[in-house]
């Protein structure tokens, strides 16, 4: 009874903001398409649209279907994008979002062999820092997520690649470089660079800092690695990144790495992707890489 063409004459009325905008973009003529809807309600017994003068506002039961669109339209077409490489004898593209800031420089220590090893796969690295993980491998729009902070939801899986510590960076004549450790109170008159993530999902404040009750004196968001390194560098302020990433740029920067607390912070990166890709194999091959990195991108153990 529902159509594919139903669900996208509904989201592009809703995308386009009227009924010609949506006809023109569907190549349908304005009259075809309010027929194919007013047919539709007729089925259901029930309106999708009501006219408010010369705009359109959806019933619930518009609503409904519009979100029904949004969840299934993108899963139809990269069902017939797949199913066309597989007619061709092609893989695809790999399409990877980023969750977690300092990532990237590990993923590109596993994209390398892995396009060696899948020269028929493409791989798209999608750094939007901002957006809804969980949400784009639920919409199809990415076929991996990459996080420190998996989300389980039933039809996702997160398969841990590495263990990783959290710790502080400071600049090497900084006060709390000698300590093996700091304590919350420490950072009360410092000024804090992070990542512009939300605070509620910082691991320095969700599991060092709040629970103590202490704020820092300032709270600095920064998007780049190497300029919050060299805010640090400068005497700016402190940081938190993971140890194995300071580490790695130890050699341009006088900063060294301090632990968060007497028991530091263990995190895990994960890498999250539909339940049904699991049988795909390209996916599984890029997980099964993923895990089997070498110790020298994995935390130093204390």
């Amino acid at each position: 009874m529902i159509e594919r063409m139903h669900l996208a004459i509904i989201r592009e009325v809703e995308q386009q903001g009227s009924l010609t905008a949506a006809a023109e973009k569907l190549f349908l003529t304005q009259s075809a398409l309010s027929h194919s809807i007013k047919k539709l309600e007729q089925q259901l017994g029930t309106d999708i649209w009501l006219r408010e003068g010369r705009s359109l506002r959806l019933t619930q039961a518009g609503q409904y279907l519009l979100a029904v669109a949004h969840r299934l339209l993108p899963q139809l077409s990269l069902a017939e994008a797949r199913l066309r490489q597989f007619a061709q004898g092609e893989r695809g593209t790999l399409r990877i979002g980023m969750e977690c800031h300092p990532c990237y420089q590990w993923l590109l220590k596993v994209v390398s062999p892995y396009l060696a090893d899948w020269p028929d796969v493409d791989v798209d690295v999608k750094q939007k820092f901002q957006f809804g993980g969980i949400g784009a491998l639920f919409g199809y729009e990415i076929d991996m997520l990459v996080t420190p902070d998996p989300l389980h939801k039933p039809g996702l899986l997160f398969q841990p690649v590495f263990d990783y510590e959290q710790v502080l960076v400071v600049h090497r004549q900084h006060a709390l470089a000698p300590l093996d450790y700091v304590r919350p109170e420490q950072l009360t008159n410092e000024t804090l660079i992070t990542y512009p993530v939300d605070i509620d999902r910082l691991d320095i404040y969700n599991q060092f800092l709040q629970p103590a009750g202490i704020r820092p004196q300032v709270h600095k968001p920064i998007e780049t690695t190497d300029i919050m390194l060299q805010m640090v560098a400068s005497g700016r302020g402190v940081a938190a990144l993971p140890r194995w990433l300071v580490e790695e740029y130890q050699h341009r920067f006088e900063v060294v790495p301090v632990k968060l607390g007497k028991q530091g912070i263990a995190k895990q990166i994960y890498l999250g992707i539909r339940e049904t890709d699991m049988v795909t194999d390209y996916v599984q091959a890029f997980i099964t890489l993923a895990s089997a990195q070498p110790s020298s991108f994995s935390p130093a153990k204390n």
